[in-house]
């Protein structure tokens, strides 16, 4: 099935759970194209893409991406991060990060639904030239 982008307004209307799931596998998806052009072995995509895929990571994306986000787009991260997931945050991650990073996924996914892509492209680029 193919999807095609929703109004912000309704976009907004996705719990912050299910926004951040999107969200997941959207920037999964990135991080792994990007990975793919690198030309590595599969090994070492892997390696490169759970490093950038984590709680951790995504945490510590937010805080560079946090001075340049919209209203709206604060509102729906902050949502994201006040959402109570049923499950515990990994080990390998503290309670706040997860909570950001659960942030973070349900922008993605909230900018995904909307069909704002080029403002992905963006927040996407801005994360890169960071590294």
């Amino acid at each position: 099935m193919m999807f095609s982008p929703v109004s912000p307004s309704r976009a907004r209307n996705f719990s912050a759970l299910q926004l951040a799931y999107i969200g997941d596998a959207v920037y999964n998806l990135y991080i792994r194209l990007g990975r793919l052009s690198e030309g590595k072995g599969l090994r070492s995509m892997h390696l490169a893409t759970a490093g950038r895929v984590n709680a951790v990571a995504q945490a510590q994306a937010m805080v560079r991406l946090e001075g340049m986000l919209r209203d709206d787009e604060r509102d729906i991260f902050l949502r994201g991060r006040n959402a109570r997931p049923r499950h515990q945050a990994p080990r390998s991650a503290s309670c706040a990060q997860y909570a950001a990073s659960t942030g973070f996924e349900a922008l993605i996914g909230y900018l995904y639904l909307s069909g704002q892509k080029e403002r992905l492209e963006e927040l996407f680029l801005y994360l890169q030239s960071c590294e």
